[in-house]
């Protein structure tokens, strides 16, 4: 990446302080762009979500690994819980979505509790051998009594389709008998996913992201106190695939020596820490034996750090001083927080992240680990906070005394609740992938760059007023 020969960079930048310049271009379609991960992790686009507890959950594992990215579990879940997301994300099917199923004497009550856990939004309806007899939609529950049986208002014997086709077969057949949603049987009848015609759509443009075994990759955290190893060894034992060591304050020494016992136990797999902002933090988290390092401190949507203690760096800069030490040690970074559109994405690529951490976007989503709620309007949405803040801390400190519990609370930086509206257009984190990767496909094609290393090689930023940033922006957020 080089800056504009009239841009004079003497002061701090966050991404709305820059722009991408155009580039002379030869590549004549954004499907000849790889967007895969130069980093050991190697996601197959450049998204990886954020450790945030209302936000990275099971649901939000399987689909973002099916479209080639990754999501951080959160470290203080229970290990017998946290077991069982890693075996769910594991046995998950990699091209269907996994169907929300109950009988047909459940009954319209439960459903709608249901329902919004995926964006496909049905619920399969399966005899006790699990065979799928009925589909119920939101559609279905106009009118109904909330105890009525689903037997009553689903719609019978749906279409299904086989598991033996492939997902342009699956799109195809889904258009030829006019239905968005069809429940996918085996051989023998028995339901193993749902799909639709988006989702078949995807499965022909995404790889996902899967372990040597054929299965979906999942990371988790560990924090730095405790027994750090031992925890480390059991998230290898469950079959985790990229150990994340996180704090606030990655360059201090608790950090170092927790790095430096994650790494005696883990052998060929990934371990990524942070969060640091310098040149100097890089280097010692690297050659305390991180393979990749997290950027940035204060920039999330739901984080109160620098107001409440002045710390932190804007973002654009940060990644740009710690991919440069990072990549001349041979390892890379990702850019964690900030990142609200994906020009943002874009350009943290262009700065020299491998990768781009994505938190409090996705919260309002289907997928997202927060239940589905309505307002007094009837508007879905999803409760955020952030993960130094006083909810956030309270559930990391359950086990600890009732004087300790108090003491940390009074030192949260955090919003600990904030409502995060499902957009009607885009209620799925699948539709906010899509939004990112063609738009850090175009900014590829802009810059002549086929991939991400050369996409940061090519790059060319000016720095803009804030009256240049609006002049770019649409009239309508909504777009």
């Amino acid at each position: 990446m080089r800056f504009l020969e009239r841009s004079k960079v003497d002061r701090e930048l966050t991404y709305s302080d820059v722009f991408l310049v155009p580039s002379f271009s030869d590549i004549s379609s954004r499907m000849d762009v790889d967007l895969r991960s130069p980093d050991l992790v190697g996601t197959n686009i450049p998204v990886v979500v954020a450790n945030m507890t209302a936000i990275s959950g099971r649901r939000m594992a399987e689909t973002v690994a099916r479209r080639g990215g990754l999501a951080v579990f959160p470290q203080d879940l229970e290990s017998e819980a946290l077991s069982d997301m890693v075996s769910a994300v594991k046995s998950a099917d990699t091209v269907l979505d996994t169907a929300i199923t109950l009988t047909p004497h459940d009954n319209v009550n439960t459903a709608r509790a249901m329902i919004h856990k995926r964006s496909h939004g049905a619920v399969i309806v399966v005899d006790e051998t699990g065979r799928p007899i009925g589909i119920f939609t939101e559609g279905d529950q106009e009118g109904a009594d909330p105890f009525t049986q689903l037997s009553e208002v689903m719609s019978e014997d749906p279409i299904v389709i086989s598991s033996r086709l492939d997902p342009e077969s699956m799109f195809e057949e889904l258009g030829d008998r006019r239905v968005q949603l069809a429940p996918v049987v085996d051989d023998a009848g028995l339901l193993v996913g749902a799909i639709t015609r988006p989702g078949a759509l995807r499965a022909i443009l995404y790889r996902p992201i899967t372990d040597p075994g054929g299965r979906l990759q999942v990371a988790a955290a560990v924090g730095i106190s405790g027994d750090v190893a031992s925890r480390a060894a059991e998230l290898l034992e469950m079959g985790v695939d990229v150990v994340v060591v996180d704090t606030a304050h990655g360059h201090q020494a608790r950090m170092l020596e927790a790095l430096k016992e994650v790494r005696s136990v883990v052998d060929d797999r990934p371990v990524v820490a942070g969060n640091v902002v310098t040149a100097g933090a890089v280097a010692d988290l690297i050659d305390a034996g991180a393979d990749i390092v997290k950027v940035g401190v204060g920039p999330g949507a739901m984080c109160t750090t620098r107001m409440m203690t002045g710390v932190g760096r804007p973002q654009f800069s940060a990644v740009v001083e710690c991919a440069e030490a990072a990549r001349s040690l041979g390892r890379h970074v990702w850019a964690d927080g900030g990142v609200r559109d994906p020009r943002d994405v874009a350009l943290a690529l262009a700065a020299g992240a491998s990768t781009v951490m994505v938190g409090s976007w996705f919260a309002g989503t289907h997928e997202s680990a927060a239940p589905t709620l309505l307002d007094v309007g009837g508007k879905a949405y999803k409760e955020n906070y952030g993960m130094a803040s006083r909810q956030a801390v309270k559930r990391r400190t359950t086990k600890e005394t009732a004087y300790r519990r108090a003491l940390k609370a009074m030192f949260e930086e955090g919003i600990s609740e904030g409502r995060m509206y499902l957009n009607p257009e885009a209620p799925g984190v699948e539709d906010l992938i899509d939004r990112i990767t063609a738009g850090v496909r175009s900014s590829f094609t802009y810059a002549g760059a086929r991939t991400i290393d050369e996409f940061h090689e090519r790059a060319v930023v000016g720095i803009q007023s804030s009256a240049g940033f609006s002049e770019g922006r649409p009239l309508h957020d909504g777009w």
